[in-house]
């Protein structure tokens, strides 16, 4: 397994100052964001997809640090209901994916999106109760007449292009939990699996370890994000998970981020490295820094120092002791 980091993080710096400054932190794989909420500081597609040569640079100035790129990340909402959202986010993912297959990069990270509830809504719809039935009606039409339809043929495309799909499960997009990634697969084909945050899994209930072991049998992890999420049990119990509190407003939250090792101890974190190669991964864990308590200097070095001790460099030959 190798080391990583999104490096949307360091978008105030060059692409070179910002691989140098990881290298030097001992990172071996980066995640680079192409466009939109990740932005794209250290890689312009419309650039790069048909210059032979910038990809060529571009590629050189990483693999001359000993790194790798893990994925290329275009995180939107190609389902937006207003229709000018929706076709940006699939132009930018379309290119990505070229882009991604011309580089040999393997994963693309992005969001399932999340449509509204008709053909003329304005804003996305997130329903999350199965009563009353009118949240069952919108969910079955969001799901046969606009996810299934869309990820179907962006799952061909990609698979065209030799290219895997990470789609992160979090909340307020369509594909949030293990089932729905499951879902959505199941119709769609093996090119859709899941970049696994185990921080949008803490904050739903889910324990992390479990979600590895429920898409680790179905092969169904493309790419892993190292995020922390702290509880704050007596705000839960006022504000409950779906916590509307803005994330700026931490004192009064049900939950927020944390780098890693500050949500959960260095122990857990070891569980879940074990489980992702118990079920067969053996690729990146990619950090991603959103804790609003650290600088991306401390909250990153912080979190390098927490995994670099539990990654899992060498797996097993044979077992020697049976």
């Amino acid at each position: 397994m190798k080391l990583g980091v999104f490096t949307v993080l360091f978008s105030d710096r060059s692409l070179e100052e910002m691989l140098d400054h990881v290298v030097s932190k001992g990172i071996e794989a980066v995640e680079i964001g192409t466009g939109g909420f990740p932005g794209n500081a250290h890689c312009n597609v419309e650039e790069l997809l048909d210059n032979e040569q910038k990809q060529k640079e571009f590629m050189e100035k990483i693999s001359s640090r000993g790194l790798i790129v893990s994925a290329l990340s275009c995180h939107g909402n190609p389902l937006h209901p207003q229709k000018h959202i929706a076709e940006e986010a699939d132009a930018v993912f379309t290119k990505t994916v070229k882009l991604a297959s011309t580089l040999g990069i393997p994963v693309v990270n992005t969001f399932s999106g999340c449509p509204g509830d008709h053909e003329n809504a304005k804003y996305p719809n997130w329903p999350v109760s199965p009563w009353p039935n009118d949240y069952q009606e919108i969910l079955t039409w969001q799901w046969e007449e606009k996810i299934i339809p869309y990820w179907k043929e962006k799952a061909l495309f990609a698979e065209a292009h030799n290219v895997k799909i990470g789609l992160e499960l979090h909340g307020g997009f369509s594909v949030h939990t293990p089932a729905t990634l499951l879902r959505l697969r199941e119709a769609c084909g093996p090119a859709i699996g899941a970049n696994l945050d185990p921080s949008h899994m803490w904050w739903q209930g889910i324990d992390p370890v479990e979600s590895i072991k429920i898409l680790g049998r179905e092969n169904a992890i493309h790419h892993f994000h190292a995020k922390d999420t702290i509880i704050d049990q007596p705000n839960m119990n006022r504000n409950g998970l779906t916590d509307m509190t803005p994330y700026s407003d931490m004192q009064n939250r049900s939950w927020y981020f944390r780098t890693v090792g500050f949500g959960h101890e260095q122990k857990v974190w070891a569980d879940m490295i074990s489980t992702l190669r118990l079920y067969g991964y053996d690729y990146v864990v990619s950090i991603e820094h959103e804790d609003g308590l650290m600088s991306i200097d401390e909250g990153f070095s912080k979190a390098v120092e927490t995994l670099k001790p539990v990654i899992v460099k060498e797996s097993v030959g044979s077992m020697w002791w049976t």
